[in-house]
């Protein structure tokens, strides 16, 4: 059969990856087309378009984009017309999925959405959208499906594919990944900044900030594929910091802390069992803008999923050098804190259903296909 997927960032990738790898363990002949990334293609799939020239973030960065969107919308829909998949699977990316998905169910497409957008968060009309034009969704958030039947939409849980991710790693010993990186002996504090452009120059000049007022621990930044060395290179400049590429896990694995931009990387950090504290700050005008019209408690997944503050969360003026500062501290050196973290780390992947959530996800696609 005949496959066509859209991810539009470096999580969709992944999680994506993941879903054509057991896709293809029931389906031997699959023909897969996507927009995706590097780890899609390492799986068969054809890559029309790269996530990198798709993640635009932000209210104001959508604005200023709106004429290369319009075009990549075109196209994809004139590419998918020649491909005439027997599904259009897409994986969150909500701005541009779902109106690819209105074209492709008049178009007489079977449309499956895996990894809900967040619309129990903001712009909860789109439950309307969804249950016009989706014939499957399948969600990953255990609150997600609640959710969705009191909007009148009944929805499959399938759990969450980073747990699948994260079973398939195979961690390098930390001498062997100083050795590798040229790292320093210090113990080693984690930095991940985001994955797009916009999030990146701002973020990592907050967290590089810390520093100097952590002399004794060895900083590394998680590098995302998607953008250019030389602008890490760039950015970290004459800062005593390493950048790392393809090894954020590992990095986690052997950081004693981390500091993260909110997103998919908040929950992977906590399933890996490593201190964080969440760091958030965009451009003016789009943060005061989502601060309107965005209804939830917290930004990072790990406390969405879990109702309270699991992990510190510091948001765009909270974002200081005293508050990182203060709580990067407690995190190293705060051994009730540490205690009370992992306990709640585990009660977060209990929560989260175990592994097999994209051979779930898979198994649901072929079975509606069939």
């Amino acid at each position: 059969m005949k496959y066509y997927i859209i991810a539009g960032e470096a999580s969709g990738d992944l999680h994506a990856s993941n879903l054509i790898r057991e896709i293809k363990m029931l389906d031997q002949q699959a023909n897969i087309r996507a927009w995706g990334g590097d780890l899609m293609q390492e799986q068969g799939a054809v890559i029309v378009k790269h996530y990198r020239d798709l993640a635009f973030m932000g209210f104001a960065e959508v604005i200023l984009n709106l004429n290369t969107i319009v075009k990549n919308m075109a196209f994809c829909k004139k590419d998918l017309m020649a491909f005439r998949p027997d599904v259009l699977i897409l994986i969150d990316y909500p701005g541009f999925n779902l109106r690819i998905a209105e074209y492709a169910h008049t178009q007489g497409i079977k449309v499956v959405y895996y990894i809900s957008p967040q619309v129990w968060a903001w712009k909860k009309g789109r439950v309307k959208t969804i249950r016009k034009v989706v014939d499957k969704m399948l969600v990953i958030l255990p609150f997600e499906k609640e959710f969705y039947r009191q909007n009148g939409l009944e929805v499959v849980f399938v759990g969450h594919p980073l747990l699948d991710a994260l079973a398939l790693r195979t961690n390098i010993d930390e001498q062997a990944f100083r050795q590798i990186n040229k790292l320093s002996d210090k113990p080693i504090i984690a930095m991940l900044p985001g994955s797009r452009k916009q999030e990146l120059k701002l973020m990592l000049s907050e967290m590089l900030k810390m520093i100097a007022h952590f002399p004794s621990y060895q900083f590394v930044v998680a590098g995302a594929p998607s953008i250019n060395h030389e602008i890490y290179e760039g950015l970290v400049g004459k800062h005593q910091a390493a950048v790392v590429y393809g090894q954020t896990y590992d990095l986690l694995h052997h950081a004693k802390a981390a500091m993260v931009t909110s997103g998919t990387a908040t929950l992977e950090t906590a399933l890996l069992g490593t201190p964080e504290v969440v760091c958030y700050k965009g451009n003016m005008i789009s943060y005061e803008i989502a601060r309107r019209l965005v209804h939830v408690k917290y930004i990072s997944l790990v406390n969405l999923i879990m109702d309270r503050e699991v992990v510190k969360e510091l948001i765009q003026d909270e974002l200081a050098v005293g508050n990182l500062q203060k709580e990067l501290a407690s995190l190293l050196t705060d051994d009730n804190k540490l205690a009370r973290l992992k306990a709640d780390y585990q009660e977060l992947t209990l929560k989260l259903g175990g592994v097999g959530a994209s051979a779930n996800a898979a198994a649901e696609i072929f079975r509606m296909l069939s």
